[in-house]
């Protein structure tokens, strides 16, 4: 308790006020800990998450993990009474880590973007580069490279290079708040460009997966009788039949020598007559599992765009805030209400792990197997 009147004494909030965002801090703080935790844990735990492109969800919790753990408790006792008591060398390290580690975070959620269109849209030609030259480490490493030189640099010497400081001694925020054209620069590379190129992506995979649905419905998969069964349901032209290059279910083209290849080895059974016998349990698996992959494609689209949609809430009043704060010194902008975009964008990383489920089944199942390992012995028990 004291604590608390010790806090009022220099807070502009009254003590039931203070007391009630104290917690509500504290409490979205232990939430992102906690969640991200859970999704570091499952990755431990759980081999079957261990696939190349969850390694980059890997990166994203960590990076909201050191948020709630190290950038918010911090901030706290700075928010509720206006003065920063850490000194000026723990300020310094708790700008680079907040800016470092949140513009990480969008750069996270863009490359996962930019991995599910290419799992999506180009499907052949990505599970080849999965098993080959993928190699999420260095992707991994350049997210942090990147988000580091973005900010980092500026906090660390501009006022060197400026020949003074304009942040008093009892304050800690960073020496370019209210030079906005540098905000501009800065804010359109971490989150406009992001923001465009996740949409873009997100546009691109829902495009993807409609043109797949319009061409499953005017394609009849069940067996037939003759030569034309396993052309029809593959998707190719027929043998004789001339047509240009096409894209193929995946969305990526291959060259006609390609096709007709793959006609003899996937599609196709060929007697001595030059007809095709029908492989009629072949031809219903075959459709199982490109409706089932269809299927998997749309779930994984829809739960990106909610990441996606999470991310521009969070993010947007933050940003344009800050550049309009820059133009006009932070005189036209009440410091209450960019207090409350720059908790928003914190809340994002609190969001995050709760977003993870929705991603994939396997998350689902790894986080049934931390919490309640009872219920899912039972499941798994069940499957069999």
């Amino acid at each position: 308790s004291f604590f608390f009147f010790d806090i009022s004494a220099s807070s502009k909030f009254s003590l039931g006020v203070l007391v009630l965002l104290a917690f509500l801090m504290v409490l979205l703080s232990l939430v992102t800990i906690l969640g991200n935790i859970l999704v570091i844990l499952a990755f431990i735990l759980d081999r079957n998450l261990r696939h190349p492109s969850n390694y980059f969800f890997l990166n994203l919790a960590v990076s909201d993990f050191a948020v709630g753990v190290f950038c918010m408790p911090l901030y706290i006792p700075y928010a509720l009474t206006g003065k920063w008591h850490l000194g000026r060398g723990i300020c310094k390290l708790w700008l680079v880590m907040d800016y470092l580690l949140c513009t990480a975070s969008v750069f996270n959620i863009v490359l996962i973007s930019y991995d599910r269109f290419l799992s999506v849209t180009k499907a052949v030609s990505y599970r080849a580069q999965q098993g080959i030259t993928s190699n999420p480490a260095i992707k991994m490493v350049a997210i942090w490279v990147f988000a580091f030189l973005l900010y980092c640099p500026a906090i660390l010497f501009w006022e060197h290079v400026a020949g003074h400081s304009v942040v008093a001694a009892d304050q800690c925020y960073a020496e370019f708040l209210h030079n906005w054209y540098f905000l501009l620069c800065a804010s359109a590379l971490e989150f406009f460009v992001p923001l465009l190129l996740v949409t873009y992506f997100n546009m691109h995979i829902f495009h993807n997966i409609q043109r797949r649905q319009r061409r499953g419905s005017t394609r009849d998969c069940e067996p037939a009788r003759g030569s034309s069964l396993s052309w029809r349901f593959c998707g190719l032209p027929r043998p004789g039949a001339s047509s240009p290059p096409s894209e193929a279910e995946d969305g990526v083209s291959f060259p006609m020598k390609a096709k007709k290849e793959s006609l003899v080895t996937d599609c196709s059974s060929p007697s001595r007559n030059n007809s095709v016998i029908p492989e009629n349990d072949f031809s219903v698996s075959f459709c199982a599992k490109t409706r089932s992959k269809l299927q998997q494609d749309k779930k994984r689209a829809k739960s990106l765009a909610i990441i996606v949609c999470v991310f521009a809430i969070c993010w947007a009043p933050y940003s344009l805030l800050m550049i309009i704060r820059g133009v006009c010194q932070g005189k036209c902008i009440p410091n209450s209400l960019y207090e409350a975009t720059f908790w928003l964008l914190w809340i994002n990383s609190s969001l995050n792990p709760f977003l993870y489920p929705l991603c994939h089944v396997k998350f689902r199942m790894a986080f049934l197997k931390i919490l309640c390992p009872k219920k899912f012995a039972t499941l798994r028990l069940s499957s069999f």
